[in-house]
């Protein structure tokens, strides 16, 4: 009976591949909003002021840095938690594949949202004079709360990779 429940619950690592092919469908919504993004720039950039052309980048970079944090967590998550991903071997599979780990993982996310809430931070300071200094304020401590959390995260994983050896 044991051995049952056992199996049974390893075999339930599969309810997480649709969920992480789901993620898939995240990517083209968020492909599909770039290119809108790209494409409301382009009949206005020549009489686009600096500072907004500046916000609608940092707004595409903040897009493609989410992009990646999906990826990241698409394929990781796949190989860490349900199975590995049996790619030909040709030169196009990714040479971080395999190699991250779930704390590997854990950091790089956390890494990603830290550059995600800078990239918002930034976008919100270049519109200084629109914000409200409390709001300002909340955005700072919500930033860097978001570093002390990844920073702990990482000599927390840090501490116990060295005790485990």
């Amino acid at each position: 009976m044991e051995r049952i429940i056992e199996n049974m619950i390893y075999a339930s690592r599969w309810i997480m591949a649709p969920i992480y092919f789901g993620l898939s469908f995240a990517m083209l919504a968020l492909g599909i909003k770039f290119f809108q993004e790209v494409f409301h720039l382009v009949p206005t950039i020549l009489s686009m002021k600096e500072a907004d052309l500046v916000l609608v980048i940092l707004s595409l970079i903040d897009l493609a840095l989410v992009g990646g944090l999906i990826i990241m967590v698409m394929f990781s998550g796949y190989e860490n938690f349900v199975s590995r991903l049996d790619i030909d071997g040709g030169g196009d599979k990714l040479d971080w594949l395999g190699k991250l780990d779930a704390g590997s993982l854990k950091n790089k996310v956390a890494a990603s949202i830290v550059a995600i809430s800078s990239i918002h931070l930034l976008k919100v300071f270049m519109n200084v004079e629109k914000i409200d200094n409390s709001k300002m304020l909340w955005y700072v401590i919500i930033h860097m709360t978001f570093v002390a959390s990844a920073f702990a995260m990482g000599y927390l994983d840090n501490v116990t990779r060295k005790k485990g050896h």
